[in-house]
């Protein structure tokens, strides 16, 4: 049909809200992307063949995931404008005791050969729920991007802001450490509240430190190490240390032990377990370390054998994979 000016209209297409050449409602969209966040676009387009009457190429697939995962990307920017033009914080926010947060950066494979794409990876979280033997984060809320590390803190940082009232909460962070990943970031985005941040040095990566240092097998060096960052003894830490070294004569061997020495010392303050940094903790309260299991949402479609990414394509699904986690898509 034709206006009053003369230009062609399909009424009910723009009735329902259809985009010039849209050929699929926007719910077919958002099912075709969340499973494409779990397959690859070409077996996505074989299931989506056989089981449906969706019938899409899997070059479809990939503009379809492009798209969704830019509407997710454009409302995080939006919600990040809106704080920065804000004379206020938000009101209305959720009100919480306690907020533990995670962060850490994972690398995905590059089209641009041995370049590589770097995804920062954040997690907050209320606590613990257990059922049974089983234990899951409660509320999890999670933000991902491929951008640079300021960018992702700015995301952290607005969606803790519109999400939560944190001036009456005490705020417990973890990372490895790395560069990126600092206290002070975790300091800087959780400013608003009232205590001090309570920051720790992941568990997992002073093991995996360990490991490379003193080797994969048990043996009595590791146990008496691990045993003086249990007791934050650095008297007895050095020591071992020292004596350890004296008796290595390969240059790799030592050079291991110096970035393991540089690495604990540069975050000694933060190794203990918060729990025994405070007179009081929650029943429940576990330590932190949420965030390797975390990581497989990534790691497990992103990182595959012969996979690789543009820095579009890559930055879509981890916004497609972070709507789908934060029921936001």
């Amino acid at each position: 049909m034709y206006d009053e000016n003369g230009d062609p209209h399909y009424p009910l297409d723009s009735w329902l809200g259809f985009r010039k050449k849209q050929y699929y409602s926007p719910l077919v969209e958002i099912k075709v992307a969340e499973l494409a966040s779990d397959s690859t676009y070409r077996e996505s387009s074989r299931i989506l063949r056989e089981w449906t009457a969706v019938d899409i190429s899997h070059t479809t697939v990939g503009t379809i995931v492009r798209r969704v995962g830019e509407t997710q990307a454009a409302a995080d920017k939006e919600m990040m404008m809106d704080l920065e033009y804000a004379a206020d914080l938000p009101e209305g926010k959720k009100e919480v005791d306690y907020l533990y947060a995670e962060a850490d950066g994972v690398f995905v494979r590059n089209v641009k050969k041995k370049k590589h794409i770097e995804i920062s990876h954040g997690i907050m979280y209320e606590g613990w729920l257990k059922s049974g033997k089983r234990v899951s984060l409660k509320n999890p809320k999670v933000i991902m991007t491929t951008k640079s590390v300021d960018e992702f803190w700015e995301e952290m940082k607005a969606f803790s802001a519109n999400e939560y009232a944190l001036q009456d909460t005490q705020v417990i962070s973890n990372s490895d450490g790395g560069a990126g990943y600092s206290a002070d970031r975790f300091k800087e985005i959780f400013a608003q509240s009232n205590y001090p941040l309570l920051h720790q040095l992941d568990e997992y990566h002073i093991q995996q430190n360990l490991n490379r240092t003193f080797g994969y097998r048990k043996n009595e060096w590791k146990e008496k190490i691990r045993e003086a960052l249990k007791n934050h003894d650095l008297d007895r830490f050095t020591l071992i240390l020292d004596t350890y070294e004296s008796q290595l004569e390969n240059d790799k061997e030592i050079e291991k032990v110096t970035k393991f020495r540089t690495y604990i010392l540069g975050h000694w303050d933060f190794i203990p377990d918060w729990r025994n940094r405070v007179d009081y903790y929650p029943e429940d309260a576990r330590g932190l370390g949420a965030m390797e299991s975390n990581q497989r949402r990534v790691t497990f479609r992103m990182k595959r054998r012969g996979m690789h990414w543009s820095k579009a394509g890559a930055e879509a699904m981890v916004k497609i994979k972070q709507g789908i986690a934060n029921r936001t898509l």
